[in-house]
């Protein structure tokens, strides 16, 4: 039992773990408050069991999962979703440090209460306190709607309804988590890939200075164009016209079934061959977000957070490996698109260039690697060499070991570090990315990685006795460890990337 200024909780122990679900931080965004900014919980009398998951923020749902993941999203779904879960040692005082989970899934899915993110092994194995986070993804978080759409309240904002959504946990957890055994003075921030770039957006927030003191962004997809307001209302335009509404408030009166429905048509009319779909975005609103988030860190009181960064080292092959269209890909179609990144270049000397990192590379390789890099790989690189250059704290990453799922073609791919990174692969058991590997390398791997996470975490620094001496990344060393069978620091290990990348945009 926990007693909040919002009323009591009622968890549970299992495993040995203190654990509460589905504990609201927020007010439900329903009716009227759709669209809306995050309001404060109203609170409730009596005690609240807090034994069972919250539902999922509505999402596209595949019956029987994906070929990659198994599924990153499952019922049941609600909008009435801004709920949190709680991993502890114990609910005393402990002043533990505190771990704050926020999911990826391309903005559109998703769940903090997925078993994937269960902080069962970080509480124990860390003696923290971790908290997983839903929010608002696809269009009940992303849309935006200008003027039309703004409530005129002081102090509310016109978009990015997600972000407010986080800043609402990270409220909660400032004003409640000592009662479950945690510090507030001492809380990190970690999400991969959607969830990554959040917890970047976040950095940068002038509500979030002192809410947390270190970030660990995992394969932060930096190299995305964030609209502005202007470029977002043609996709809103669009959405409607899907969704058969005039405006906000007609769409307001619309079940969350239907909002979903029309987001897959908005996929189908944003999908452009060889980019990452993304049929939902952050804006540059100019309230919530001033900036790209990959800016966010450089500069103010975010400059001065602990950042730990990193990627996969074949992050496409993700979304692109299993395609049958991508894998026949020819030469021609792949230099087309490598003159869309390189204008000013010459695309056949940009793709030999590529090719030469892979013997006997084909065309999908070449492509690949391109994606891999313009979205993930190089935008991260750049970020960890300015704060480098700044001399503030970053430590950088890759994760090389491929899985042997799908006969090998999805490689090291998008977030394969993620069961490495908990250490749960009991609960990875639905996902094929994970099938096949050798259990002692895939054990020792996890062990390794997940003891790196704990103990940045709890000091600011991943190094601990059993990995190789991680130094940060520094503007002459370029540090950056080596997740793989065999675990190595190493000098500069996407200089490849990086110079090609850097002369190109010298070139424009």
């Amino acid at each position: 039992m926990v007693d909040l200024h919002a009323g009591q909780l009622k968890g549970a122990v299992e495993a040995g773990v203190t654990v509460f679900r589905g504990v609201p931080y927020a007010a439900p965004p329903v009716g009227s408050l759709r669209w809306r900014p995050a309001q404060p919980h109203p609170g409730w009398s009596g005690v609240r069991d807090a034994t069972v998951d919250g539902p999922s923020a509505p999402q596209m749902y595949m019956q029987g999962g994906d070929p990659v993941m198994g599924g990153h999203g499952s019922p049941p779904f609600d909008d009435d979703c801004l709920t949190l879960n709680v991993w502890t040692p114990a609910a005393d005082d402990g002043r533990r440090p505190v771990l704050v989970w926020i999911h990826g899934g391309g903005f559109v899915s998703g769940s903090g209460s997925l078993p994937n993110y269960s902080g069962e092994a970080f509480a124990r194995d860390g003696d923290l306190v971790m908290v997983s986070v839903n929010y608002r993804i696809g269009p009940l978080g992303y849309l935006y709607f200008g003027a039309e759409g703004e409530d005129t309240r002081e102090g509310d904002a016109p978009g990015n309804f997600w972000l407010t959504d986080q800043l609402a946990a990270l409220r909660w957890v400032r004003d409640n988590i000592a009662r479950f055994g945690g510090d507030p003075g001492s809380v990190t921030v970690a999400g991969q890939s959607g969830g990554a770039m959040s917890t970047a957006a976040l950095a940068g927030h002038p509500e979030a200075e002192g809410l947390f003191q270190r970030v660990i962004l995992q394969s932060p997809p930096l190299g995305l164009h964030i609209p502005t307001p202007a470029e977002y209302l043609e996709r809103t335009a669009a959405y409607l016209e899907f969704a058969g509404a005039k405006n906000p408030d007609e769409l307001r009166d619309l079940p969350w079934p239907r909002l979903i429905e029309a987001a897959g048509q908005l996929f189908g009319q944003t999908m452009r061959w060889g980019y990452w779909p993304t049929p939902f975005l952050p804006v540059r609103d100019g309230v919530t977000l001033r900036e790209h988030p990959a800016q966010t860190l450089l500069h103010g009181a975010a400059a001065d957070l602990d950042v730990m960064i990193g990627w996969t080292r074949e992050e496409a092959n993700f979304g692109f490996a299993l395609d049958d269209g991508y894998a026949a890909a020819s030469r021609d179609q792949v230099l087309s698109r490598i003159a869309e990144s390189f204008p000013d270049g010459d695309a056949d000397e940009v793709y030999d260039a590529y090719a030469r990192t892979r013997p006997g590379a084909r065309p999908v390789d070449v492509l690949m690697d391109l994606i891999t890099d313009e979205l993930f790989r190089v935008p991260c690189v750049d970020l960890a060499e300015a704060r480098a250059a700044m001399g503030r704290p970053v430590w950088a990453y890759q994760f090389d070991l491929p899985t042997p799922a799908c006969d090998g073609r999805l490689a090291a791919a998008h977030c394969l570090e993620l069961p490495f990174v908990f250490n749960n692969f009991d609960n990875w058991s639905h996902a094929p990315l994970v099938e096949g590997f050798d259990p002692t390398v895939r054990d020792g791997l996890a062990r390794t990685m997940h003891q790196a996470w704990i103990a940045f975490v709890r000091t600011g620094n991943p190094n601990h006795r059993d990995l190789p001496v991680w130094e940060r990344y520094g503007a002459d060393s370029r540090t950056t460890m080596r997740f793989d069978s065999v675990v190595t620091a190493l000098g500069d290990l996407a200089g490849v990337s990086r110079r090609l990348h850097s002369r190109a945009r010298k070139g424009s």
